[in-house]
């Protein structure tokens, strides 16, 4: 089997295959244009005759309930990253393949982490053929060395529920970790030794998969309230020693910066929000766990504690900041997608408003709308923005493949898309000619705020208007590209082959950009 092949341009002008690891695959063809048919994918019909009684569904261990799951050579098995650096169970399952002889598995996580660059062994002895998530750190720069036998698949957190939901993957064994269950499989993340928040990730993982393991290390009577994974989806149930570090599950960017660039890119966004008409009474926003973004959360609080005004919700990444907006009247519902530290946990577990959500309700694209377009600012990040306002997460200026997509291009359709990005990062321009690699449309990206001016997407022509008499330094992006490189030089462009080793689908499933193997 070819890794890829019909080669074809897409929507964007970028040449990516039309087959990948021998499945059809779609080009990107436009915002909104590709409306596939047919009807949503459903699993295997089951009898409750077949499962105990009693409601226990207990296995001795992690072995015996793959083997009862039909764990054999070619599955696609998935894993969830609620985690984050502190996941302790991916491993497990691959060492119990790798000890059975099981080989070509396609391992689908949520997200990776470099405490997964442990599978790299697994990757080359050929137990894991290929990934489709996220590839981080180590794990991205072995994809982009074109050492992976497989084409990886990026996905965003919505495009991977999508994906899942129209059959796009079928997910043979599902192996969920969660802190706190019950012998029924019922199971939550808001409570336990590994608290981690909410398992909304691990949603359509449990829905769709044909088998569903449960592992937990702390195991409750039935039943475990409240539930975020129901035990009516679950096969079995394993309890473990441990399944998560709590002191990795933390995310490592939940303080506010302390740099003098990044407070300015902070002050300039909320000011332009401001000025903007965007922050009101009731309004919405979205903004990252990143220091810049944590910044932007904190002046935006200000300015409604002294405006006596309150924001209706806030779209998380849930962290302490925002909890005390929450507890502080200045902020009505914490609609969380992934719970960034220790506060975000105990608030969910203590606040009615601090609600848990998945990526069917705030991202999925094949869905009867989502939350991310109802979000009136979202405050994003991005590695390299172009002169189009197409901007790249996921690879580097040298061309490395060492980040993920998240929920980052779901998170694109809110009403204001705002990019605070430094002007230039290690004296390498961040604004350039052509991104590396395209993740998001440069038609949904409305502002990129840097230390040395602020440029508004020619397409808003009502932003432009709005600002035309601001005392923020609006510049054209064309200014600010022109100055960095009169700062650091125009930059290489970095030396990729023709080779293709890993993918980036878009919201919709079809294929916006194509990563390239680094010439060594």
């Amino acid at each position: 089997m070819k890794k890829y092949d019909k080669l074809q341009k897409n929507a964007l002008g970028r040449i990516v295959p039309g087959e990948v690891n021998g499945q059809k695959v779609y080009p990107y063809m436009g915002i909104g244009k590709h409306r596939p048919s047919g009807r949503k994918y459903a699993t295997p019909i089951v009898s409750s005759a077949d499962f105990p009684a009693d409601g226990n569904k207990l296995i001795p261990n992690l072995k015996e309930a793959l083997i009862k799951s039909g764990l054999k050579d070619g599955m696609t098995i998935s894993t969830h990253h609620h985690f984050r650096n502190g996941d302790l169970v991916a491993d497990q399952i691959f060492d119990i393949a790798k000890e059975m002889g099981i080989k070509n598995l396609v391992w689908f996580p949520s997200a990776s982490f470099e405490c997964h660059s442990t599978l790299i062994k697994y990757l080359e002895d050929g137990t894991i053929h290929h990934i489709e998530g996220s590839m981080n750190g180590a794990l991205g720069r072995f994809t982009t060395e074109g050492k992976m036998a497989g084409i990886g698949v990026l996905r965003s957190h919505g495009g991977r529920y999508q994906a899942i939901q129209d059959g796009e993957v079928h997910i043979d064994i599902a192996v969920i970790a969660a802190p706190t269950a019950d012998p029924f499989g019922n199971a939550t993340g808001d409570r336990g030794p590994a608290a981690c928040g909410l398992l909304g990730f691990a949603l359509g993982d449990s829905q769709y998969a044909d088998k569903v393991i449960i592992v937990t290390d702390n195991l409750i009577p039935f039943p475990c309230i409240p539930w975020q994974i129901q035990g009516n989806y679950v096969d079995y149930v394993v309890q473990l020693e441990k399944i998560g570090i709590p002191e990795k599950i933390v995310s490592g960017t939940t303080e506010i910066t302390k740099s003098p660039d990044r407070l300015l890119l902070a002050e300039w966004t909320a000011q332009f929000c401001d000025e903007a008409g965007i922050i009101k009474d009731g309004f919405s926003f979205q903004a990252g766990a990143g220091g810049t973004a944590l910044s932007i959360g904190i002046y935006f609080a200000e300015i409604l504690k002294a405006r006596g005004m309150k924001s209706r919700w806030a779209r998380g990444g849930s962290n302490k900041y925002l909890v005390k907006m929450l507890e502080d009247g200045l902020l009505e519902y914490i609609l969380d997608g992934q719970t960034f530290d220790l506060e975000g946990v105990r608030s969910m577990r203590e606040n009615e408003g601090h609600v848990n959500t998945s990526p069917f309700t705030s991202y999925n694209y094949h869905g009867k709308g989502n939350f991310a377009s109802m979000v009136d600012v979202v405050i994003l990040g991005a590695t390299e923005v172009d002169v189009n306002f197409n901007a790249n997460v996921v690879s580097h200026s040298d061309g490395y493949l060492l980040h993920g997509i998240g929920g980052w291009q779901n998170c694109l359709f809110a009403k204001c898309t705002i990019l605070p990005v430094p002007l230039f990062r290690d004296r390498i321009p961040i604004i350039v000619d052509e991104v590396t690699t395209i993740c998001g449309p440069g038609e949904l990206i409305d502002v990129i705020v840097t230390e040395r001016g602020i440029a508004i997407n020619p397409r808003r022509k009502d932003l432009i208007e709005l600002m035309k008499d601001s005392k923020l330094p609006i510049k054209t992006i064309e200014e600010l590209k022109e100055e960095a490189e009169r700062i650091c030089g125009k930059p290489e462009k970095p030396k990729l082959t023709d080779e293709i080793v890993a993918i980036i689908k878009w919201v919709d499933g079809t294929v916006i950009d194509a990563v390239r193997k680094i010439e060594k």
